[in-house]
């Protein structure tokens, strides 16, 4: 059995330290420079350390670093001017005395943790821009954080230990997509550090694909969801949700066919009829792929996942990839996060499982908790019509969904707030397709399939030879 021994931080710390080659910049703002002290306390830094700062001041942070056009201090855009300022600074000081044997680093973080008033977002941003080998061109990687730690200190340092493993990942594991996540979390638990995004971007991280680390965040429960945009690249995803009215629709997009875009369309339509002027421009409409099942399978296979998220973005769709299996604790987690409405668009069968009481016997809260976890203030449900198993002819909706008779006072006072709603303009020519029957129709080279989903999603399935297994 092969048993990895995980380093603690000072050991990182020197090894880096101990290291001819690595020299650079630790610049900290905002959680004291913890990471800086690891590499001092540990000995040898100055083998390593050309520089440690902190641009605490606002104005002198300004004047370093320039003014951001949103006046934040911790965002992306600070952290990457960051970055960019000083390892131009070293390389440019330092180069022709030391270039030829080092490799050049900046290591940087901006973060908000938390203040004496106890308000406001614990999180921030980290990132490394490094040589992995001596002249080679810049290669980078930017993390966003959130600190769960209730006190200050403890916050400072989570940052400090997450901050010496990824500079130590940079230089070790750089062509290794497992081990670079598998290893920031060394030392640390989700409890107190939850990473959300990652990115990388150079030669260091040839062959490596930015959002197979994302996904790689979401199997190790190291954050609960990633998000893509319409391009399929990664964003963060609670920055992009914040403040928003929301439709949601579950599903496996195995491949996206023309019925999951008819239930976005309808779930959009009727969502804009409800908010006011002012939501209507917040509004985003969102597939979401939960990986939860597979985790437990132990079965989730990046490549499967990277290709419905290019699916997705070739009909210009975003996408969110969740760890959650439930209605219920995904709806917790947005509500927590936009603060606005949201709407799940689904199918008659699925809110036939919904309102499964046997599905609930060992929550504490039975069913009426996990309702009250799913409606909560400002969630809804919009139906979508599905065939009949008995009967092809016939389109079932939330009066053929059979429950037991003891929730009817609950599910009736659901209809009666409009908190459970049939969709009425749906296309009927879209409503007997099945993802399941399309992929089956793909693996088995069956004619047809090619009919039942959009036209550019058909030519990427074609090209890439997509879901041949």
């Amino acid at each position: 059995m092969d048993f990895c021994q995980i380093l603690e931080p000072k050991q990182k710390a020197l090894r880096i330290n101990l290291d001819a080659h690595i020299y650079g910049t630790l610049a900290e703002i905002g959680a004291g420079q913890e990471v800086a002290r690891h590499f001092f306390q540990a000995g040898g830094a100055a083998g390593t350390v050309a520089k440690t700062m902190s641009a605490y001041d606002m104005i002198i942070s300004d004047k370093i670093y320039g003014r951001e056009k949103s006046g934040r201090y911790v965002c992306q855009d600070r952290l990457e001017k960051m970055l960019n300022h000083e390892y131009h600074l070293v390389v440019d000081r330092l180069a022709d005395i030391r270039g030829e044997d080092t490799k050049f680093f900046a290591f940087a973080d901006t973060v908000a943790a938390k203040s004496y008033s106890g308000r406001g977002d614990c999180h921030g941003w980290l990132g490394v821009r490094f040589q992995h080998e001596s002249g080679a061109e810049a290669s980078e990687i930017l993390l966003h954080v959130r600190m769960l730690d209730q006190e200050n200190i403890q916050q400072q340092e989570a940052v400090g230990i997450l901050g010496v493993n990824l500079i130590y990942a940079c230089f070790n594991y750089a062509s290794d997509p497992v081990k670079i996540v598998s290893t920031l979390m060394d030392n640390l638990t989700t409890r107190r550090i939850e990473i959300d995004m990652i990115r990388v971007k150079g030669d260091a991280f040839a062959g490596i694909d930015s959002r197979v680390l994302s996904l790689e965040l979401v199997k190790r429960k190291f954050t609960s969801m990633v998000m893509f945009d319409e391009n399929g690249q990664v964003i963060a995803a609670k920055d992009s949700l914040y403040k928003k009215n929301l439709v949601v629709l579950r599903g496996s997009f195995r491949p996206p066919t023309h019925v999951n875009m008819d239930m976005l369309d309808c779930g959009k339509n009727m969502f804009l009829k409800e908010l006011s002027e002012d939501d209507k421009k917040s509004l985003e409409v969102l597939p979401e792929i939960s990986m939860s099942k597979l985790i437990e399978r132990g079965e989730v296979d990046n490549k499967d996942f990277l290709a419905r998220v290019d699916l997705l973005s070739t009909i210009k769709q975003k996408v969110l990839i969740t760890n959650y299996d439930g209605y219920f604790s995904l709806n917790m987690e947005l509500q927590s996060i936009c603060k606005k409405k949201i709407c799940f668009v689904t199918g008659v069968y699925n809110l036939q499982e919904i309102l499964d009481i046997e599905k609930y016997e060992n929550k504490p809260s039975g069913i009426l908790g996990a309702l009250g976890e799913l409606f909560g203030h400002s969630t809804k449900l919009y139906i979508y019509p599905a065939h009949d198993d008995e009967d092809p002819t016939k389109l079932n909706t939330i009066s053929d969904v059979p429950f037991d008779s003891s929730i009817k006072n609950l599910v009736n006072h659901l209809l009666e707030n409009e908190l459970l709603v049939d969709v009425k303009d749906y296309n009927p020519e879209y409503s007997g397709i099945w993802s399941r029957t399309v992929l089956k129709m793909i693996q088995n080279d069956e004619p047809g399939w090619e009919k039942m989903i959009p036209e550019e999603v058909g030519k990427r399935v074609l090209e890439k030879s997509l879901f041949k297994s």
